[in-house]
């Protein structure tokens, strides 16, 4: 069956990095749009970051300059590079892999920004 699995969510301090992981099982990864959503405790669920089959990314306006999407096809896995963490960064993150009118959601990990 499909599974999302993230992992590499944490607690840092501001002006930290974390790397997130998502594994993808169960689909053909290499044709699906991957994306990173995020959801802050009282906030819809946004849009990181994303990028295509072909590699064509796209950032939020609040990520952009401090965090990088990437993507191993071989691994089945898609990441997202966090740098320069500030507490607005809070939330819950979520990955997503979407293609025509399939669209699969991660469990999701935690990542709190604090001092």
């Amino acid at each position: 069956q499909v599974q999302l699995v993230e992992s590499g969510g944490g607690l840092v301090q501001p002006g930290e990095s974390l790397r997130l992981s998502c594994a993808a099982s169960g689909f053909t990864f290499n044709s699906y749009s991957m994306r990173w959503y995020r959801q802050a405790p009282g906030s819809e669920r946004v849009l990181v970051a994303s990028i295509t089959s072909a590699g064509g990314i796209n950032y939020g306006d609040s990520v952009k300059g401090r965090f990088t999407i990437s993507r191993d096809n071989a691994k089945s896995t898609v990441y997202l590079q966090m740098n320069s963490l500030k507490p607005d960064d809070t939330a819950v993150y979520y990955c997503n892999a979407a293609a025509r009118s399939y669209m699969y959601w991660g469990q999701g990990t935690q990542v709190t920004v604090s001092s």
